[in-house]
Parts: C-alpha cells; structure tokens; sequence
C-alpha cells in the first residue's frame, strides 16, 4: 500500500507541475491555442489526484496561461499580439535557478496581463558589445542581463549609448549602483543579483578532522595547511577549485595588489613587477598540494560536484554557484571569505539588468526591470535561492527559511570592503586570456619567468595598441 505523501512533498509534487507548464508556455514549447495534456496524464505523470491537478491549473488560469474549455480540456490561452506587448528578455541559461526568474516572470504576469515577456536563453556569453550589438539590430532583445564584464565591454567599444539610462533605485546596495554608473551619471545597467568569490567547506569534514572552521584571517598557507589534514587519500582532497575559470584565477592578481598600468609611452612594463609575484604565488598553490587537478574538467562546475559528492572538504566558489546542486540529505555546509596573499580582496561579480535603447516597448522593458529590483520580487529571490539580491532590505531579510541556508550567509556583509571588480586591474577580459595562456606555460614548467614575462609584455601591447577591445575568441564565458 502505497504512503501518503507529506505535505511537503505534496507540495513539491503540485509546484513542479505548475513550473513545468508554466516554463513550456513562456519559452514556446506550448504555443497559444494549444490544448495541454489531459489531468488524468498529468495525475499519473507527477503522482497528483486529479483533484490536485486542478488546483495547480488553477494557477495557470489566474496568471492568464491557460483557460479552461468546459467539457473539452485546457489550453493555452489567446492573445492578440496587436494589444499584448511582447517583451524579448535575454539571459544566460544559469539565471532561471539563480533568480527563480520563472515565479518572477509568472509573478509579473499576473499584475501586468497586457505584457508578455520571452525568454531568449544562451549557454555562452550573451552580453559582449559585439553579441547584443546585433540582436539589438535585428530588434531580438528588449531587456538584458549584464555582469561588470559586459558593462566593461559596452564601454571599451563605445556603445554605452546602446543602453537605456535608467533610475537609480535608493534601496540597492550603493557600490553596486556605482560599478555601472558612467563618468557623467548614468545609470546603464539596474544591479540585480551579486556574490563574492567566497570559500565554501564541508563541516562534517572539519569535525572529523578537528580542524577548526576558517576565519577572515585565513591566509592561502593556512588555508593548505588544513586542506593537508583535512585529506583522505584515494576518497577526497582538502580543497579545490576551477583553476582556468576566468571568473577564478584572477582574485589571486586582485589579492597581489597588481594594477595594470601602461608607462608614458603606452607599454606594459612586467618583469620584477607584482604580476611575477602573483603568477609564483599561483606557481606554489598549484605545486603545493600533490596531485591537484588543475584540468580535471572542462565545466566550470567541477568543483561544486565534487564538493556536494563529498569528494572534496572546502571549495573556492559562489553564492550563485551553489543553487545549481541538490544538498544531499545530512550534508552540512557553511561559508567563510576568502583567504589571502598579500591583500584581503576577493572578487566582486554582478548581474545587472539593460534596457535597449532603441526598444519600441522601452516603457514595458522598464517596467519589468523595475519590477524585478522591487521589494517583492528581490524577497522571493532571497527566499528561494542561495542568491544575494542587489535590494539591501531583501538580501538582510531574517525570518524562517524555507530551504537549507549556511548559518554564515550573510557573511558577505562583513567583507564588502574587500569587494573588487576586474576593473581594479585596469584590464579587458581579452587581455587577462592572453595573460592565462601565457600562464599556464609557466604553471606548467614549461616557460622560465624571463620568457614569460617577455612574451606577456608583446602580446599586452600588442592587445593595447588595437584598443582592448573584444573578438570572438578572446570573450570568456560570463557565468558565475
């Protein structure tokens, strides 16, 4: 006989569901004018009583997805494109998770019937110049999510004006407003989420081991010294992390106190500089903990697997990060910041929100941008995801958690000074690939630092001399 199911996996069972219909109509699997599934299909298929299944498409129909034809079934409901504006949001794939972004696009719809928004999704980076260049030109996006990169790239190439200038919200954290506020005041990109690269550790780990849990005084030495003991041969390592991540290596030259400047005649001078230091101290973390997988995988989420396979006891990662994998039962985890070399910095990433200057639904496309930076729907995001909103009263909320939450989440508010941006090194994207592929023939062994040193100073000018800017191959993958 076959147990009841809790309420909360009941509950469980009844959103999937409606998230389920709800993602297939908004991203055109369903179209309008098509009739869904029948409930008796959708019972059987997610483990609902019939009754339960009119419950949840209930909710549909309140949102105006569906209607209900009596005594035919259910379908997707009619809208005349002439009096519905339709809105083309493009993000990475990453988001949806990240943000709950299908409630808050489910949310939006209720309150403003007459907007349609659709979802344009991308694997790879979406917010280069170059990318949104051309979908703004072939009228293919109205809104956009930009991190600091993207912003960085927009200004690089002079398309700042590409971007809607938008109202600065009072209420967001004021150096995220900053970092996409241009020289003369405006607003191009609404802070929407935001995380430092923080450590995140496995406490049972810590437990077994007797080793004490980090602090903000952590320096990467300490840090291997415990990864030392904290390892079981053949079972975990003590710590690890997605070494060629772009969105990774680089806090260790943030941490040097490396900025990139050019002399009076415009050439990078490296040799005996801090870059020397920082790529030897990179040189010892990877040679000082034998066997350290620096290519172990191609995906930047290596190291979140491992971590919640329980392959491995403390990680360099994300707040955003961590909503791509299931906790296993009885996993405890927690966070701490980031241990240094010779600065305590870490690196700052954030997802902005841009409008397309020359939208024929701008007003709409502001709407939804305000929308998703309100009290209501930054709450859900802290609520529902282990993501950071950009909306100080929501992302310092207290009160009961609804999910598994490390007790030292908000530990991001205590090292906000040490929050930067790439943009304290004073380089592109582009030029900090080039410093990597060069970089790793010295990691390697297989380049002296002379030779290095030299070889990055060419190809630096050389980048430098053709404006900074981005191609193709040289844009990194924007995730976090």
């Amino acid at each position: 006989m076959n147990e009841k199911p809790s309420r909360k996996t009941f509950h469980a069972r009844l959103e999937k569901l409606v998230d389920e219909i709800r993602s297939d109509i908004v991203q055109g699997v369903l179209r309008e004018g098509d009739f869904l599934p029948s409930e008796k299909a959708y019972a059987k298929q997610h483990r609902l009583s019939n009754k339960s299944v009119r419950q949840g498409l209930e909710v549909l129909v309140a949102e105006r997805l569906i209607e209900k034809i009596p005594r035919v079934g259910n379908k997707v409901a009619r809208y005349a494109r002439s009096e519905t504006v339709v809105l083309k949001f493009a993000c990475h794939t990453s988001l949806p998770k990240e943000a709950a972004m299908k409630t808050l696009v489910a949310e939006f719809h209720k309150r403003h019937p007459g907007i349609r928004v659709e979802f344009v999704t991308y694997s790879g980076a979406i917010n280069t110049f170059r990318t949104v260049k051309q979908l703004i030109e072939e009228e293919a996006v109205d809104v956009f999510t930009m991190n600091y990169n993207g912003y960085d790239d927009f200004k690089r190439n002079d398309g700042l004006d590409y971007l809607e200038a938008l109202e600065p919200n009072p209420n967001i954290y004021p150096f995220l407003t900053d970092i996409m506020t241009t020289d003369d005041g405006q607003l191009k990109g609404q802070p929407f989420l935001f995380t430092p690269l923080i450590l995140c550790y496995n406490k049972d780990h810590f437990r077994e081991k007797g080793v004490l849990e980090p602090d903000s005084g952590w320096r990467w030495d300490v840090l291997f010294e415990q990864a030392s003991k904290l390892a079981v041969e053949n079972e975990r390592l003590g710590f690890y992390f997605h070494f060629p991540s772009s969105n990774r290596w680089p806090v260790f030259l943030l941490q040097s106190g490396i900025r990139f400047d050019r002399d009076e005649r415009n050439r990078f001078s490296i040799g005996g500089t801090q870059l020397l230091d920082s790529l030897r101290a990179c040189r010892k973390l990877i040679h000082m903990q034998k066997g350290f997988p620096l290519f172990l995988s191609e995906r930047d989420a290596d190291a979140e697997d491992l971590f919640f396979r329980g392959k491995v006891s403390m990680i360099m990662t994300t707040y955003l990060s961590l909503n791509h994998h299931e906790r296993p039962e009885g996993l405890e985890y927690d966070v701490a910041p980031l241990p240094y070399l010779n600065d305590p910095k870490t690196l700052l990433m954030t997802i902005g929100l841009a409008v397309n200057a020359s939208s024929k639904v701008k007003d709409s496309a502001k709407l939804f941008v305000d929308f998703l930076v309100s009290y209501e729907a930054q709450l859900m995001i802290r609520q529902k995801t282990l993501s950071i909103p950009s909306l100080k009263p929501a992302a310092e909320w207290t009160g009961k958690e609804s999910m598994y939450r490390p007790s030292r989440f908000h530990m991001y508010r205590d090292i906000i000074p040490a929050f930067r941006t790439f943009g304290a090194l004073n380089m592109s994207i582009k030029e900090l690939d080039a410093v990597y592929a060069e970089a790793k023939l010295y990691w390697s062994g297989l380049e002296t630092e002379e030779g290095v040193a030299a070889r990055l100073e060419q190809l630096l000018d050389r980048l430098g001399g053709s404006g900074g800017g981005h191609d193709e191959a040289g844009v990194a993958n924007l995730t976090v």
